[in-house]
């Protein structure tokens, strides 16, 4: 939700570049992880999971550089960027785990 506020507040803005892949890659973390609870095995959800680790690592590119061209705050830079990397620890770590139970 917190993406979705974002791309509305850059969108009015008048930024578009950044607001659609922003917007792409935030949202696209949920939804694989959503999806993963569904997946077909244990390969099938360590890959959903692994896409949402990617995304969550693009969209923190993409909090950095709207943070460098000042199109956030420094405090919602650091906001953001925090929940998206407490995202990808615990991505990281569901992904470990579940491999490590497929063996």
């Amino acid at each position: 939700m917190d993406i979705i506020n974002l791309v509305k507040h850059l969108k009015s803005n008048h930024e578009s570049i950044i607001s659609n892949q922003i917007g792409r890659s935030g949202t696209s973390i949920g939804a694989n992880i959503h999806e993963a609870q569904y997946a077909q095995g244990k390969k099938d959800f360590v890959s959903k999971l692994e896409i949402a680790l990617k995304e969550a690592s693009e969209t923190g590119y993409w909090l950095e550089l709207l943070h460098k061209t000042n199109y956030i705050d420094e405090q919602s830079y650091k906001a953001l960027s925090a929940k998206c990397t407490s995202l990808r620890v615990m991505l990281i770590a569901s992904c470990r785990t579940a491999k490590e139970n497929t063996k």
